[in-house]
């Protein structure tokens, strides 16, 4: 006879098995399976799909060519005041690069090369990649050179950079990413007719968590009723600083209200003054490996897996790349692999950060070790200088390392279920943003914040400002978000790319209700880099960074309510969520693995409470 366990064992097995044959017989529906052989219609989905991969292709590389083209030379140390020195030594490493690129004699380069960077002197270059410019818009103190940075990173790959193209870009994929947003609008619309949806969201959703446009369009509207008062206090709040102390510049007379490229700028210093805590002086308490020895002995912790490092076992594709190996804790069982490729590297790497799998786990392929790549683009070394991160370069990598876990952790056997495999995109990003929640828990983070010179661990009322700094922005951070949420689904259920409305028209329209208090600039080419649902996996989708955080939320909560500081609670409580969320992968529907770990189904209460917008 058998035990409850062992049947519990057969019963995923059938699950699992059940959710793959329904999740490919979706699949073939979307794919086009059901339009008959030869058809017209079969004929034009294909010409569909062909034409997205060229059309998703083109946009990506247009936004990489345009962020790789354009840079700013700054030789007036007056411009760069008060910046952090980690920044300026980023950007007089750019310069040295840009120089050695640029260089034809190989005598001169090889003198180039060689020269030691000093970012206190300069020259300084900025450039458009996420490090950088997120550095620019918060602390170079001159308005004109933060415009130039800002309209630079908005109008890339729009008319503004796409120069005259001339007339033989009539028919062909040109730089400007317009035209190719508005084919691709057309065709998605297309072919989702073909399908017999109403529009392409209604297709999207049709393999997400959510059940229709109505009920994101509901959560959405839900969050900004708690997050837009809080956003228009924030703004306020810093718009009076920079009155107070900005100067004239900054006067009723001669400006109205803060511009786009001002607002991240005055946030920052109102965060400095609020908590007299600057983001560069935690970089020293957050060298890279003792953050990563410090997560390592979490997830030894809540999930009971040792990871231990393996450099040198395997090929790699650049000298920065480190590689791990993950063991059960009680058997001593390999069960998972990952590389980590932890720095930018701007002129070889794309921006963001992400978790991709090398192997899935999957019996038919005889695969029982899963590996992943977590690719960051943090902060490099610089000099003598290990890898400083900023404090949101730590939560990224918490956040790739929630991917990789549900990857490597899973206990699915079906390839096409095992780990991230068949989870629902609105679910997918559930233990990612659940890991985030981890670098304001106490024991965690002293796990790993300390000197790297001196190995002095943070200083308590540092760790207290930074709770404290959490909720702070979390008004307009919210609203933002949201608002590239419903900008996407608006795109793809009401907009008509036949009609008079332009896809910027319809930025505008939801900009007025989600954030009214920053309108988009008439030169506002936002959409033209807007990657994620032109060239990635989240058209119709956005709103499931929204979802999923509600999800990870309220799973984080169960770990509070047994008490952060009782270690038998929060490790019984760690087991359940590796039992359900790691381990089921997408081997059963979210909304049951959720409630199986949690016992009912999720609540957005823990999310407004954790923002401080309860």
């Amino acid at each position: 006879q058998k035990t409850l366990e062992e049947s519990k064992d057969d019963d995923f097995v059938l699950a699992q098995k059940r959710r793959a044959v329904e999740n490919s017989l979706r699949g073939m529906t979307l794919g086009g399976v059901g339009l008959e052989e030869g058809s017209p219609e079969q004929i034009r989905f294909k010409e569909i799909k062909m034409r997205f991969a060229e059309l998703s292709t083109a946009f990506s590389n247009n936004v990489l060519d345009a962020t790789k083209a354009w840079g700013l030379e700054v030789t007036d140390a007056a411009d760069v005041e008060g910046v952090p020195d980690s920044a300026k030594a980023m950007w007089a490493q750019a310069h040295l690069q840009h120089l050695v690129k640029e260089c034809e004699d190989e005598e001169e380069k090889k003198k180039l090369e060689e020269q030691k960077v000093d970012g206190s002197v300069g020259p300084w270059r900025l450039t458009l990649d996420g490090p950088s410019y997120v550095s620019a818009m918060q602390h170079i103190p001159n308005r004109d050179l933060r415009q130039k940075v800002y309209l630079g990173y908005l109008q890339r790959a729009s008319e503004f950079t796409a120069g005259d193209e001339g007339e033989e870009k009539k028919d062909g994929l040109g730089k400007n990413n317009v035209p190719i947003i508005q084919e691709i609008l057309k065709l998605r619309k297309e072919m989702s007719g073909l399908l017999g949806f109403n529009n392409f969201a209604e297709q999207s959703l049709a393999s997400k968590m959510a059940p229709d446009v109505a009920a994101v369009q509901n959560l959405s509207k839900l969050i900004l009723e708690k997050s837009l008062p809080a956003a228009e206090k924030e703004l306020a709040a810093a718009t009076a600083l920079a009155r107070e102390v900005g100067g004239d510049a900054y006067s009723e007379a001669s400006l109205e209200k803060l511009m786009p490229w001002d607002t991240s700028f005055w946030v920052e210093r109102l965060k400095e003054k609020t908590f007299d805590l600057k983001e560069e002086e935690l970089r020293p308490y957050f060298a890279l490996d003792a953050v990563l020895e410090g997560m390592f002995g979490l997830i030894e912790r809540i999930f009971g897996i040792e990871v231990r490092a393996a450099n040198g076992k395997v090929e790699v594709w650049h000298p920065d790349v480190q590689f791990f190996e993950l063991f059960d804790k009680e058997t001593d069982q390999h069960v998972a692999s990952f590389y980590l490729d932890p720095y930018s590297r701007p002129a070889d790497k794309r921006g963001g950060a992400w978790m991709a799998d090398c192997l899935g786990k999957s019996e038919a392929l005889e695969i029982d070790v899963p590996v992943a790549y977590l690719t960051c683009n943090g902060s490099p070394p610089v000099g003598d200088k290990p890898s400083l991160m900023t404090f949101r370069e730590v939560e990224t990598l918490f956040h790739e390392t929630g991917h990789g876990l549900q990857h490597m952790l899973t206990r699915a056997s079906v390839g096409d279920v095992a780990g991230i495999n068949g989870v629902e995109w609105d679910a997918v990003e559930l233990p990612s943003q659940f890991m985030e929640n981890w670098c304001y828990d106490k024991p965690t983070v002293y796990g790993f914040a300390k000197h790297y010179e001196t190995g002095e661990p943070l200083p308590e009322e540092m760790f207290e400002k930074l709770k404290q700094q959490k909720t702070f922005g979390a008004g307009m951070m919210s609203c933002r978000q949201l608002l590239f949420g419903v900008v996407d689904m608006e795109l793809h259920s009401n907009y008509d790319p036949e009609g008079d409305e332009t896809i910027f028209d319809v930025q505008r329209r939801m900009s007025n209700i989600y954030t009214p208090y920053a309108n988009p600039l008439d030169e506002d080419r936002f959409l033209c880099g807007f990657s994620h649902i032109f060239a990635g996996g989240y058209s119709a989708g956005y709103y499931s960074y929204k979802w999923a955080e509600v999800m990870s939320a309220d799973a984080f909560g169960a770990f509070e309510e047994v008490g952060l500081d009782n270690e038998d609670g929060v490790r019984e409580v760690g087991r359940k969520f590796r039992e359900t969320v790691l381990s089921l992968g997408g081997g059963i529907a979210p909304m049951d693995v959720f409630t199986q770990f949690r016992g009912r189904e999720p609540s957005p209460e823990a999310l407004l409470r954790h923002n401080g917008l309860a």
